[in-house]
């Protein structure tokens, strides 16, 4: 029996279709669905070659109404070896097709399998064809297994005719299979090179360790929260897999240019770190030398004590703004008093009771960085954007870089580098910088400050929204996702 105009034209099509589908389980689907139906046949297997065995993959057998693993589900059956008396095997050692009018009539092959099945299940396997699976290569990818070809309503061989056919669609399957797995193996090694990125950006530093790990995790979940939102019909935009695929990486990748950011700046857990040692180590040698004044009869004993008064209090001072996360308004005169103080020696030497520098730490307003510290930690973002653009990467996951150097990027133009406004940024980059504020402002294991609650968290977000530099909606959205996440 020849093929039909319309089953030539449905073989091109599914062709055409097996080039462009993306999506394994569719495209085992796909190489199932149209093999039985060229051949007009009750039930198929297909079998994928890993590890030296053939694995199932797709089961369908449409009297018993059976279609398993169609949605990626694991097949419950064990592996067929590859040996010659098991029919799958042979044709993959063989490159053959096999093709047995009735099975429990051959002599050739072991259907003591088939036949036990038939038994539990009172079906009746009778003609088979059987199929190899091989890559240009001539590397084995499988084997396609139909059973029964009917007419009529009645069980017959398969027509010789139709193996040109099914061998014409396994060949391309064969290469749609291949392409896909080469493509799983590039995005592996792609997701391979960025989770090492990752673990080297919070490996660095025992300060925010786990927050690329944590940004990454809270960007997918937020992702999928947003994708139900709009299912609902409660969100504008859709993520498909692509465009999550190339935000999650993105976020992985964020903070890489961190790596050459000086341990020094990125382990700054206070104001001054080694300089409070100088500055205490200072003041008992100026209570010492205002001893050898009131000794001399430089000053008088008054002097002498209200001298060691003052410099008890400003090293209580010093410790006490050295520790604190913001600058109370009213220790910065404080400060700049001491700043101004200089003890006179004898000899006409001076000796200030702040540098310069160590007035500059201390009067940080938030934080422990100095403003020529904070520029250099600025500087990670456009770092990561030079990084990101040495490296190859495809079409498919072209937008990582941009993306990945643009979370610090507010919607009112504040942000940095570039400071790009609403216009310019695009969805993907305001969930960065919302989720990376979010887990800085909650994180652990920052040196500087205690770990907020999300009450405060959202508080802040929420007036930085209104502010103008964060997505009102987003804010909110990721407000319920995080509860609902907590909750789940």
């Amino acid at each position: 029996m020849k093929l039909t105009e319309k089953q030539y034209e449905e073989l091109l099509e599914m062709g055409i279709l097996l080039t462009i589908e993306k999506n394994h389980n569719c495209l085992f689907e796909l190489i199932m669905e149209n093999a039985m139906n060229i051949t007009n046949c009750d039930g198929g297997t297909l079998y994928l070659y890993e590890d030296g065995e053939l694995h199932f993959k797709i089961m369908r057998t449409i009297s018993l109404n059976i279609f398993q693993g169609g949605n990626g589900e694991t097949i419950d059956m064990p592996p067929v070896p590859l040996r010659e008396e098991n029919v799958c095997a042979y044709s993959a050692i063989h490159e053959e097709i096999i093709n047995i009018a009735d099975v429990y009539h051959s002599e050739k092959f072991d259907f003591s399998g088939p036949q036990k099945y038939d038994a539990l299940t009172g079906y009746h396997t009778q003609s088979m064809m059987v199929i190899p699976l091989k890559n240009r290569d001539g590397e084995l990818i499988g084997v396609l297994q139909l059973i029964n070809a009917m007419e009529d309503g009645k069980i017959v061989p398969f027509d010789p005719d139709y193996e040109k056919a099914v061998m014409s669609l396994a060949s391309q399957a064969s290469i749609s299979i291949s392409n896909l797995r080469y493509l799983k193996e590039i995005k592996d090694m792609m997701y391979s090179y960025v989770g090492t990125m990752a673990t080297i950006i919070d490996e660095r530093t025992p300060y925010n360790g786990s927050h690329t790990k944590n940004v990454t995790e809270y960007t997918s979940g937020f992702v999928d929260y947003l994708n139900q939102e709009h299912a609902a019909g409660r969100f504008r935009e859709y993520f498909d897999e692509n465009r999550k695929e190339q935000l999650v990486m993105a976020a992985s990748l964020h903070d890489i240019g961190k790596m050459s950011i000086p341990l020094s700046i990125m382990n700054k857990s206070t104001k001054l770190v080694r300089r409070l040692d100088d500055i205490v180590m200072k003041y008992r040698l100026l209570k010492s030398y205002y001893k050898i004044d009131f000794y001399e009869e430089r000053i008088s004993k008054e002097e002498y004590e209200e001298a060691c008064r003052y410099l008890t209090e400003a090293e209580e001072l010093v410790r006490k703004v050295n520790e604190l996360p913001d600058l109370p308004e009213e220790l910065e005169p404080r400060i700049r008093e001491l700043a101004e103080k200089k003890y006179r020696s004898a000899d006409g030497e001076e000796i200030p009771y702040l540098n310069e520098e160590e007035a500059e730490c201390l009067l940080i307003k938030r934080g422990t960085l100095t403003p020529a510290e904070r520029k250099v930690m600025e500087s990670h973002v456009v770092i990561t954007s030079h990084i990101l653009s040495m490296v190859n990467f495809s079409t498919h996951y072209s937008n990582v870089p941009r993306w990945a150097g643009a979370h610090h990027e507010f919607l009112d133009g504040s942000g940095y580098p570039n400071h790009l406004t609403a216009e310019q940024m695009p969805t993907e980059i305001r969930i960065l910088s919302l989720v990376d504020i979010f887990e800085a402002l909650i994180a652990v294991d920052r040196p500087y400050k205690k770990p907020m609650s999300l009450d405060k968290a959202f508080g802040i977000l929420t007036s930085m929204a209104q502010e103008g530099k964060l997505d009102q909606e987003l804010v909110e959205k990721f407000q319920d996702y995080i509860h609902t996440r907590n909750a789940g």
